[in-house]
């Protein structure tokens, strides 16, 4: 395991990276006296290059050292927050947080098929968990400490405490981690594939408007606090949320070890998620004098962050039992969609802001978006169960 040690360490760089702009969109807006829906498209930039970068470059990829790849990848993404920081107008900020993008969307699966092929095959799952808990863990808690970081160092050094991470885990790759050989991630044209199966292809949408919702939201976190309850002070609602999002990823997985049903309880997830966005705006009006009431408001931030941040571990449940030969390949296409979602729903975000409407009807949009995944779920329950009828038909 030691060999691995230092790769969860450059993907908690990599979460936050992506999400850092959610608690610091005010004061990059200021910089560059830009629109907080405009700053937000940071975010659309790194995801949605995150999201397509690893299956669109699958093909070059095949045959080059893996090490060499890890370490390019690194060098790439470490490069980009160097002129984030550097940037002077918003089209080289954009820019530069794409490139990011692309760098962290070579490493992720790259360093899932090392971490994998480095320890024993006993121990293969416990890798490949920290690996994704070190950038759920970049997320849920590199977030809101950036944040704080920012009253001191200005938004310009949140990026640079990035590069600083970034660069331990690349000594970490480059003294670590053996030169071995992994085969490359799967391609677009393979996840494509998959999706002409009906099966795949709806559960496929529920993990893409499940992004759009929950990721889409969340990097309008900012703009929603201040522009409901007028509070300039982010920091404690980040901390929650990013509390909700780690009890979630350390207990779903015992969850559905327990109750064996990984699609009813992924309607369970999106119904908490979306009963919690659309609470939002009211427990934000509770008074803040009412310090045990206040809690209160609290609580819709908490289960938001737990039930987005448990809703993939059941999904790739899913997948691996409707296509095991093919385990891989439907992991990967998951993982796509669900930044791909993530991207889309910032974006739509900042049309939606930019056209005048308020962040209180983007949250309840949001909440409606996860009322859809819901429907879609419902009816892969259905379909699910008569299946299971029709192959047991009663004697």
């Amino acid at each position: 395991m030691k060999n691995i040690l230092f790769l969860p360490i450059a993907m908690f760089a990599f979460g936050m990276d992506a999400y850092v702009v959610a608690g610091i969109i005010p004061d990059i807006s200021t910089s560059f006296q830009i629109t907080e829906a405009q700053t937000a498209q940071m975010v659309t930039a790194f995801t949605l290059c995150y999201a397509l970068s690893a299956p669109v470059l699958a093909t070059l990829l095949a045959g080059f050292p893996t090490k060499k790849a890890l370490m390019l990848s690194m060098l790439v993404f470490i490069f980009a927050n160097l002129v984030t920081i550097f940037s002077t107008h918003l089209s080289m900020l954009l820019a530069s947080r794409a490139l990011a993008g692309i760098g962290a969307g070579i490493f992720s699966p790259l360093a899932a098929a090392s971490a994998a092929s480095l320890v024993p095959a006993k121990k293969k799952g416990r890798a490949l968990g920290l690996l994704l808990g070190g950038m759920s863990a970049g997320t849920v808690i590199g977030v809101p400490a950036g944040l704080a970081l920012a009253t001191w160092l200005g938004w310009q050094g949140v990026f640079a405490v990035v590069v600083g991470i970034a660069l331990i885990g690349l000594i970490g790759v480059l003294l670590g981690v053996p030169h071995i050989c992994v085969a490359p991630p799967p391609s677009l044209k393979a996840r494509v594939a998959l999706l002409a199966n009906r099966s795949v292809s709806a559960t496929i949408a529920v993990t893409f408007l499940t992004a759009v919702a929950s990721l889409g939201l969340y990097a309008y976190l900012a703009p929603v606090i201040t522009g409901i309850t007028q509070h300039t002070n982010l920091t404690p609602y980040l901390w929650v949320w990013g509390l909700g999002g780690m009890v979630g990823s350390f207990t779903i997985g015992h969850i559905i070890d327990w109750v064996k049903h990984p699609k009813a309880i992924l309607l369970a997830v999106l119904t908490l998620m979306c009963v919690a966005i659309f609470s939002i705006p009211n427990s934000l009006s509770i008074p803040s004098s009412l310090s045990l009431t206040a809690i209160m408001a609290f609580l819709p931030f908490f289960l938001w962050g737990a039930a987005g941040w448990s809703s993939l571990a059941p999904q790739q449940h899913t997948l691996i039992s409707l296509q095991p030969e093919h385990s891989a390949a439907v992991v990967a296409l998951n993982s796509s969609s669900n930044y791909l979602g993530g991207a889309v729903g910032t974006l739509l975000g900042g049309l939606w802001l930019g056209h005048g409407l308020s962040v209180t009807q983007l949250v309840y949009a949001a909440a409606a978006v996860a009322a859809v995944a819901i429907v879609i779920q419902i009816g892969i329950l259905r379909q699910s169960a008569h299946s299971v009828a029709t192959k047991c038909p009663d004697s």
